[in-house]
């Protein structure tokens, strides 16, 4: 078969695919006009998040049947559009789980003790630093309450981690948990305006759909206490990112830690000039071992799909 990566990766990384023939673009991706050429004979695609394959992009892939998602989520595959064509989409879940959380819990810690701010400024000519006993203080997780919204497996992740730095775990999810879930995780389930009017951090991991669009808006800040962090590395359409500006600038909540954004790559340039803010470009699951597994689930998802083991698969769009 032909199969077409969207993005340049490790080729060794797709060892297993090599009877197949591979098609790897020379730059860092694929233009627009070139993938579509590529696509004319192609039978399986092997797309990354950052790379939006349309319905435009599926319309020139006559032989396509695979559409194999390097990623946890596919809001850069038009679905709708591959189902319609019965080709079948599939994504990488699980090896992004612990990355995720453990970036999660440096971006917490990092806004907490306002890491970045102090070494931006200690690298500065004349340092505005001031060394003492009342100087540069953060603020501890330990003994704080945790806000999960969205408990699925990463946010479960986080909520076990955060039973190892003494927090309180409260969380919302579209639903709740069984009770031996919640035991394990000493998580208790609360309403979302709850959550966000009890927690001192608040972190998202839910899914981007049509709900959680903009979940955290100016309603949900103003409900959030002024020393809470939220901290968001889910989807950045699932916060307002000027309502985000607004409440920061004001001083209606004390910092955010940011790894999605709401228009990425765009970031609100307002964001740049703020100290109680903590940004990372999108590195959730930036790690060398998650970007190997991650290409191992892509090879055995194409595996499974070839041999018609569909169980085996983590599939978007079960026809």
């Amino acid at each position: 078969m032909k199969i077409v990566f969207t993005t340049r990766m490790p080729l060794g990384w797709f060892a297993p695919l090599s009877l197949h023939t591979l098609v790897m673009p020379e730059d860092e991706a694929f233009s627009t006009e070139g993938i579509k050429k590529e696509l004319t004979d192609c039978d399986i695609l092997i797309s990354a998040f950052s790379f939006a394959v349309t319905a435009d992009t599926i319309d020139s892939a006559p032989r396509l049947r695979l559409i194999a998602n390097l990623g946890v989520g596919y809001n850069n595959i038009d679905t709708t559009a591959a189902t319609e064509r019965r080709i079948m989409v599939t994504n990488t879940p699980q090896p992004v789980i612990e990355p995720t959380a453990e970036h999660t819990f440096t971006l917490m810690l990092g806004a907490a003790h306002r890491v970045a701010e102090l070494d931006r400024k200690m690298r500065m000519p004349q340092s505005p630093i001031r060394f003492g006993v009342m100087e540069n203080l953060g603020t501890a997780i330990s003994g704080k309450t945790l806000g999960i919204i969205g408990m699925g497996r990463i946010g479960q992740s986080v909520a076990r981690k955060a039973a190892a730095f003494g927090m309180r775990v409260i969380y919302y999810n579209r639903h709740r948990l069984p009770a031996e879930k919640e035991s394990e995780l000493h998580a208790e389930y609360m309403p979302l305006d709850g959550l966000l009017q009890k927690s001192d951090i608040i972190t998202l991991h839910t899914p981007y759909t049509s709900e959680s669009h903009h979940i955290i808006d100016s309603r949900a800040l103003s409900l959030m206490k002024p020393t809470a962090i939220l901290v968001n590395t889910a989807r950045g359409a699932c916060v307002d990112e000027q309502a985000l500006v607004k409440h920061l600038a004001d001083g209606k909540i004390w910092g955010a830690a940011l790894d999605v954004y709401e228009h990425e790559p765009q970031v609100s340039p307002e964001l740049y000039k703020m100290d109680n803010v903590l940004l990372s470009p999108h590195v959730g699951t930036a790690t060398v071992e998650c970007r190997q597994a991650m290409a191992q689930c892509v090879c055995d998802n194409i595996h499974a799909f070839i041999s018609g083991q569909y169980e085996r698969m983590d599939w978007v769009n079960k026809f």
